[in-house]
């Protein structure tokens, strides 16, 4: 049980091989990360039985009281609740902190949370494991996430 960035070691068909006049972005973006690894900008995760779950773009930042924090991240700890199913965090403008954290949960079925209760644990856990500036200020509740059209 493992989290980290995920790299591709050998190249397939259809590869980028190049950004359209700027080689040099191209090279500093996906090879030079993770040297003799192609850098996808995705986050993942992989189980003990090596079963590989993708967690989010890696480059997707928000600046909560100038705190850079990767909204993967915040949904990977997010995942982790025992009644959340699906997550999604973004930033919205807040008048102190610059952004804050808005956090989008799909509950498991069947779950037996309040969304007062379910509010609290989150914030509590994402306080511990990332920082108490990471804390969602609103967390809601929701049956589906947007998807993009591969899922």
């Amino acid at each position: 049980n493992i989290s980290g960035a995920l790299c591709i070691s050998q190249a397939w068909p259809g590869m980028a091989r190049t950004i359209y006049n700027d080689h040099k972005r191209f090279l500093e973006t996906y090879l030079t990360p993770y040297p003799g690894f192609f850098f996808t900008g995705d986050g993942v995760y992989r189980t003990s039985e090596g079963y590989y779950q993708l967690t989010g773009r890696l480059d997707d930042i928000i600046n909560i009281s100038g705190h850079r924090l990767g909204t993967a991240e915040v949904e990977d700890v997010v995942n982790h609740h025992v009644a959340v199913a699906e997550s999604a965090v973004i930033g919205y403008p807040h008048e102190i902190k610059g952004e804050g954290a808005y956090v989008f949960v799909v509950l498991k079925k069947d779950s037996g949370y309040t969304q007062e209760t379910l509010t609290a644990e989150l914030r509590e856990l994402i306080s511990k494991k990332i920082a108490k500036y990471a804390a969602p200020d609103y967390i809601q509740v929701t049956h589906r996430l947007p998807k993009t059209r591969s899922g």
